[in-house]
């Protein structure tokens, strides 16, 4: 029987690890900062080149961060790093559109919840300048696009759930695309649509307003029910019949 022969992990390695350790149990906490490259070569008893390969890799791996002329710090959590590359929104086919508006319905639903328990006075005027602007918007594509994704984005802030918020905006290039299309089949349809939409964020505001999660729920869900059925209605009409309606 062959076994895998073991590595000996090299010095820098075993600094790495006892530093991580050290932030896994609380040891260091975020926004500590660290010894001097010195004081940690004495302390571990190796080379301070050793010490810096090892901080170097802490550094790769998003632990720590160096600040020139201040030192090296554990780095703090923070939910607007967390990315999603969505720079190729415009090859969205329509399988990609439906899990979009299947990860809005589970991300909205759930953060329209937590605003009507959550929002403050603020958000509320937040939610109704953009409820405004989406009632002047009969006339104006880009002005109602703005609007609807301003109305979103400040329901996911009234939440007061950071890392639902920092989500909220990365996907808000998604979002823009999948309204824009959905305003655009209603300008070219029914005119009633657009009133429509505006009267589903009405009863979301109103809901959110009275701190009635359930009923905040139900109207986000038969909101998004609607823009899905709208898109699906766009897409199924022969190309220029909408525009004759």
């Amino acid at each position: 029987m062959k076994y895998k022969q073991i590595k000996t992990k090299k010095i820098y390695e075993e600094i790495a690890d006892a530093l991580v350790e050290s932030i896994r149990t609380g040891e260091l906490l975020p926004g500590e900062k660290l010894d001097s490259v010195q004081a940690l070569s004495e302390n571990f008893q190796v080379s301070r080149s050793a010490v810096r390969e090892a901080l170097s890799a802490l550094k790769a791996m998003g632990l720590i961060e160096m600040k020139q002329g201040e030192g090296t710090y554990v780095k703090q959590f923070d939910p607007e790093q967390l990315t999603i590359s969505l720079s190729s929104a415009f090859l969205m086919k329509q399988h990609d559109v439906t899990q979009l508006l299947e990860v809005r319905a589970i991300i909205e639903t759930g953060a329209v919840k937590k605003a009507a328990l959550q929002r403050t006075d603020d958000d509320l005027h937040q939610l109704r300048d953009a409820l405004e602007q989406m009632k002047r918007a009969e006339v104006n594509e880009e002005m109602g696009e703005e609007a609807d994704l301003t109305f979103h984005l400040a329901l996911a802030k009234a939440s007061k759930n950071d890392l639902l918020k920092a989500l909220m905006n990365q996907v808000s290039a998604l979002l823009v695309e999948t309204m824009r299309e959905t305003r655009k089949a209603v300008l070219f349809s029914r005119k009633a649509s657009i009133r429509q939409l505006y009267k589903e964020h009405e009863q979301i505001y109103k809901a959110v307003e009275e701190r009635q999660p359930e009923e905040a729920e139900r109207a986000m869900f038969t909101h998004l029910e609607n823009v899905e059925k709208l898109l699906s209605d766009a897409r199924q009409e022969p190309a220029g019949q909408s525009g004759t309606q």
